[in-house]
């Protein structure tokens, strides 16, 4: 494995930043890091200098769905500086198929749910259905679980331990409330079951919410954290409360809020075709990013969502970033979503660049208790992202991607540009 130190750059350790800093690399760990002043001699080592860039370590996305095994999630992911990506729900032949993967050169490290805690016609079955009726897609959902009671949810365990050995256990709360729609969803006595189980096995567990009433549910039943925020009415005293009891974090996806309301379709397109991401994504990518999902209702509304995430952040919770990013969610792209999901939050959700970058950092790394990645420091991985300027002063930086490292492996677009 490669050897070097990148110096004369700003390091943002995740926690911390050296305004002239460096970071050396060796056997794919970091192996030191902080003040110019402390850089170590080492001979035959390649050294990388880049005056007026900043260091971070890669990104994590929070929550990715890698539908149907698709190899971008993790190749397009990675050429956008995300490092690590979480996935949200697959079934089992698929998350063998991203851990192969994972494995080859240029592409992120892959940490999954495996199947999701899903019930008989909840979601997101009405709506994968009402698009994709396929043998291969119909086939696949009827390996989902349908749990209903402590047996299957204790068999589904069983299963998704043996088949998956999943990093956390995905939960469904969709009723469709803010959508416009009606569809099966689980008991909130149901979820505590889940939860409950999961979390004698040593497993965390997530929940998918969009509506305040269906967030408040999932949270009363015990729920780590939630993967979305709600859109359908303003935050409320009663959520917060609800939040701190737990301890629960938000990842609140607002650029897929958005794309269910519509109104995130102009800032979609600018970063769709924003010229940074030439070569990194296809066209048809970029054009799925410009369309938006669209299942709202006339009430429903994304200033909602970002309400809810100052107020949860001046509350003291954590706030995770994460993408949802998927085939079939337009106005998401792997990778690139991210970086509007980091504008997002500076811009709308009353975090501080720093902050931003953090959520898609070490708040994450904690949160998840990926305990290997998340800083830059002795001893971790070495997934690392340059970027050209200052991030933590313009959030819009993070696109000026110049280099990411996996495991101290530059990405090959990268090669002979540094």
């Amino acid at each position: 494995m490669a050897t070097f130190i990148i110096r004369d750059v700003r390091v943002f350790t995740g926690e911390e930043t050296f305004e002239k800093g460096f970071v050396y690399v060796s056997e794919g760990k970091i192996k030191a890091t902080g003040s110019i002043d402390n850089v170590p001699s080492v001979s035959d080592v390649q050294v990388i200098s880049k005056p007026g860039h900043t260091l971070l370590p890669g990104l994590i996305d929070a929550h990715i769905h890698a539908d149907k095994g698709n190899p971008l999630a993790l190749r397009q992911s990675f050429r956008f500086g995300i490092t690590t990506v979480c996935d949200m729900h697959n079934e089992a032949a698929n998350v063998r198929a991203m851990r192969i993967l994972t494995k080859e050169p240029d592409t992120s490290d892959y940490k999954t749910a495996g199947n999701a805690a899903t019930i008989e016609n909840g979601w997101p079955i009405p709506v994968i259905t009402a698009h994709d009726k396929s043998p291969e897609t119909l086939a696949e959902i009827a390996t989902w679980p349908k749990l209903s009671n402590k047996q299957n949810v204790e068999e589904f365990l069983d299963a998704t331990q043996k088949e998956n050995n999943p990093d956390y256990i995905k939960l469904m709360h969709e009723s469709g409330k803010a959508m416009g729609a009606q569809f099966d969803y689980p008991t909130g006595d149901l979820q505590k079951i889940i939860i409950d189980a999961a979390h004698a096995r040593g497993l965390l567990t997530v929940a998918h919410a969009t509506s305040l009433e269906d967030t408040l549910t999932v949270l009363r039943a015990g729920v780590d954290g939630l993967t979305h925020t709600f859109y359908d009415q303003p935050p409320t005293p009663e959520l917060i409360e609800a939040y701190k009891n737990n301890n629960a974090w938000l990842n609140p996806t607002l650029v897929a809020i958005g794309s269910l309301t519509k109104e995130g379709q102009p800032l979609q397109e600018k970063y769709a075709r924003d010229p940074r991401g030439d070569g990194m994504i296809g066209e048809a990518e970029r054009e799925r990013k410009c369309r938006c999902m669209g299942f709202t209702t006339p009430t429903s509304k994304v200033e909602y969502a970002y309400e809810s995430v100052r107020q949860l952040k001046k509350a003291g919770i954590d706030i995770i970033c994460g993408s949802d990013s998927a085939s079939p969610a337009v106005g998401t792209a792997w990778g690139l979503t991210i970086h509007q999901e980091l504008y997002l939050l500076v811009t709308q959700g009353g975090m501080t660049p720093e902050e931003a970058l953090r959520s898609a950092t070490s708040v994450t790394a904690r949160r998840f208790r990926f305990q290997d990645r998340g800083k830059l420091a002795e001893g971790l991985k070495a997934d690392l992202l340059l970027v050209e300027g200052n991030p933590l002063a313009d959030i819009d930086a993070t696109l000026n991607l110049r280099g990411v490292w996996r495991d101290g492996v530059l990405c090959s677009i990268y090669e002979g540009k540094l």
